[in-house]
This record gives C-alpha cells, sequence and structure tokens, in this order.
C-alpha cells in the first residue's frame, strides 16, 4: 500500500512523469546497458530494443502500476504482477536486478525532470518503484521454490530429436532432456523460455509456448520465423529455422506463465489468430486426451489456410473431442467449410458457463473478447495470453 503522503505526491507529478516518461527510459536503458552491456548481449531482447517496445512497456508498466495503485490502493494489480513475473522467472531474473534497475532509472529520472525531483518526490516514486519491485521479487520466489529451483537457476539442456515443417514461416522441433532426465511437468498454456547462442556470441532468449499437452516424454515447440521490423528482429527464430536440427541441442527453462487450463468440466472456448494457436494446440490436446465432454469451441484466424500452423492438429483434436466444434476464418483462400475474413462470433454458439481462452495479436484479442462479452460471456471468464514486452497489458 502507498503511502497517504506518497499517494498525494505520486497524483500531482503523474501528468509530468507521464509526459516524460518515454525519454526517461530511453535514456535508462542507455544508462543501463553502458554499465552493465551483458544485460543487453544476453537477458533484454536486442531486437525490442531497436524497436523501442521494451522502452514502451517499461513506461506502460510503471505508469500503470503508479495509477493503480493512486485509484485503489488497497488492491494489489495481482494480474499484471504475476504475468510479468512468470516471464521474469522464465528469464531467470534475480532480486539482486533490481537495486541495478533502481539506480539507473532514478539517475534518468533525475536527469531527465531536473529540479521538479525534489526529495520528497524522489521519495514518493522511489516507493512506487519498490512497492512493485517487492512484489514481483516475491512472486518470483514463489514460482521458482514451486520448481524447487534456486532463484534464476531455470536452465536445462534439451536435445532435438525431431523437427517438422508445419508452414513456410513456422517449424515444430520437438526435443527431450539431454541428461535423460524427466521432462519437467507443466500445466497446459504454459511458455518455456529458449536461449540461443548467436554468431556474435551473444545468448539471446525468446519465449515459446509449449505446442503439446503435458504427459509425453518428448516436449513440442512450434516456432514462427519473424522478418522484417526494426533492428535485428527474428534472430533468434531465424537462427532456429537455419540452424537446429535433430541431434543440436538447446537450453529451455522450466515452464512457466500464467494462462493455464482450469481443469474443471466447464464448456471452453479456445480462440486464436496467427502462431497464437500454440498454447491453444496444448489446452486442446488435453482436453482430448482427458476425454472433456462439455463443449468445447475452437476459434481460429489466419491470412490463409497455408499459413495455419498445425492446421491439421487443429481439427484432428476438436474432432476427437464428443462436443467440439472448430470455427477457422480465413482472409483469403478460405475453403468450404472455413470462413472467409475476420473472426465474427454472431452465429458461434456460446454455451452457459463457459470459459474462454484467448492468444493472438492484441487487436484480436480485444476484439473476440468484446464479442464475447456482448454475448455474455462474464469478463472474470475470459482469460488471454500477451507475448512480447507489453505485458501488462489487458486486453480491454
Amino acid at each position: 500500500m502507498l503511502s497517504e503522503k506518497s499517494a498525494e505526491t505520486v497524483r500531482a507529478t503523474l501528468p509530468a512523469v507521464g509526459a516524460a516518461i518515454g525519454e526517461i527510459t530511453e535514456l535508462f536503458y542507455a544508462k543501463l546497458f553502458e554499465a552493465h552491456p551483458e544485460l543487453l548481449r544476453d537477458l533484454f531482447n536486442r531486437g525490442n530494443q531497436a524497436a523501442g517496445l521494451q522502452k514502451r512497456a517499461l513506461a506502460g508498466s510503471i505508469a500503470a502500476f503508479a495509477v493503480h495503485l493512486v485509484d485503489r490502493p488497497d488492491v494489489r494489480p495481482d494480474v499484471m504482477l504475476r504475468r510479468i513475473a512468470h516471464k521474469h522467472a522464465s528469464l531467470g531474473v534475480t532480486r539482486e536486478q533490481y537495486p541495478i534497475v533502481h539506480t539507473h532509472l532514478f539517475a534518468a529520472i533525475a536527469e531527465v525532470l531536473g529540479e521538479a525531483v525534489t526529495p520528497e518526490v524522489a521519495a514518493a516514486w522511489d516507493e512506487v518503484y519498490w512497492l512493485m519491485a517487492n512484489a514481483l521479487i516475491a512472486i518470483e520466489a514463489e514460482l521458482y521454490a514451486a520448481r524447487q529451483a534456486a532463484a534464476g537457476e531455470v536452465w536445462q539442456e534439451w536435445e532435438v530429436v525431431d523437427r517438422t515443417e508445419e508452414t513456410a514461416d513456422c517449424a515444430t522441433f520437438r526435443l527431450i532432456p539431454a541428461d535423460g532426465s524427466p521432462a519437467p511437468d507443466f500445466h497446459p498454456g504454459q511458455y518455456v523460455s529458449v536461449q540461443v547462442e548467436l554468431p556474435d556470441g551473444a545468448r539471446q532468449i525468446r519465449q515459446y509456448s509449449l505446442s503439446c499437452a503435458p504427459g509425453s516424454a518428448t516436449r513440442s515447440l512450434t516456432v514462427k520465423r519473424v522478418h522484417g521490423g526494426p533492428g535485428p528482429d527474428g534472430e533468434v527464430s531465424g537462427r532456429l529455422h537455419t540452424h537446429v536440427r535433430p541431434g543440436d541441442r538447446l537450453r529451455l527453462s522450466a515452464p512457466y506463465g500464467d494462462l493455464v487450463l482450469r481443469e474443471d468440466s466447464a464448456p471452453v472456448l479456445l480462440a486464436s489468430a496467427g502462431i497464437g494457436c500454440t498454447p491453444m494446440l496444448s489446452m486442446l490436446e488435453h482436453l482430448a486426451g482427458t476425454g472433456h465432454t462439455a463443449p468445447v469451441t475452437v476459434v481460429h484466424a489466419d491470412r490463409s489456410p497455408a499459413d495455419h500452423p498445425l492446421a491439421a492438429d487443429h481439427r484432428a483434436l476438436t474432432d476427437k473431442l464428443p462436443a467440439g466444434t472448430a470455427h477457422f476464418w480465413y482472409e483469403d483462400g478460405a475453403e468450404p467449410g472455413d470462413r472467409a475474413g475476420r473472426v465474427d462470433l454472431s452465429d458461434v454458439a456460446i454455451a452457459p458457463g463457459t470459459r474462454a481462452y484467448l492468444c493472438g495479436p492484441l487487436p484480436f484479442m480485444r476484439e473476440v473478447r468484446a464479442q464475447l462479452l456482448a454475448k455474455g460471456v462474464p469478463a472474470a471468464e475470459v482469460h488471454y495470453e500477451v507475448f512480447g514486452p507489453d505485458l501488462w497489458l489487458a486486453a480491454s
């Protein structure tokens, strides 16, 4: 809880900080990477840094947290915090890194805002930072403990045993632990971090959803190759596509992620777009494997049938369910039985009590969520996965 004095100061200075936060975060990262170049090389996504996405994400998360503290001082924004904490745990972030961020962030604030940063203002925003940081540290400690791992010790070597080309830009890699140990458990919908060594020696990390169900001896990752964009976008997905073959090894984190399938008998809707189908496939395979009898509505949007990753599995797993129905929308080349254009749920039956899971670009999830709410699905029953740096964003 933010102290009353600090809450007043934060409320009064939010407009000034908000107006300058882009400049603050840009300077912060410059200072951070100058002092700790290894963080850009081996922890932060260089593509997101080059595109400015990480800067906007940090600005957004701090502003969102501060606004929440001011508007709802007695309620902690756990949805946002848990989403960020799962991402941090999958990267091996430790509590020792938070003071480093604090040092360079507040140096940037002081430099950008100058004399406006009085001791009172500095103390108030310091309180905001440590409330957020300590909450994340506590959640991350719980996540590490649940994996029986020391903080930051999330990495394990895995061997690629099979590779399947799903589409022109998507490949599925099947892996087993290289040391012969049992594969760690996970929940349908979770992801792992993959650490890839690049030609310049950097060990860049990206997150990929597990596209298989729990319980099998192998783990499956379906990776879409990223093309274009500012900066070295796609350097990890490109490396995986061009260099990784059966027999090669990759470093994977333990599974994390807070978008997980709840284990009960409720009707389920799984909505995805593009490569967002991967956590949905994990959930769908689990539902089929456990004999789920309630209605399962599968919704997917893609550019064309040829661009739809794991399309055959998407259909086959739905058909295994006694009350499964699939609705696929394609912008181009829709075939008989498919739908053309963008997702429109107006004539899709939604069973009472449906719990919905969404994954895809944020505009897609916002649109599907709005349609579900209009059809009477409670907001609390619409769950979603946000990939990329904007983990603080809601789909509303």
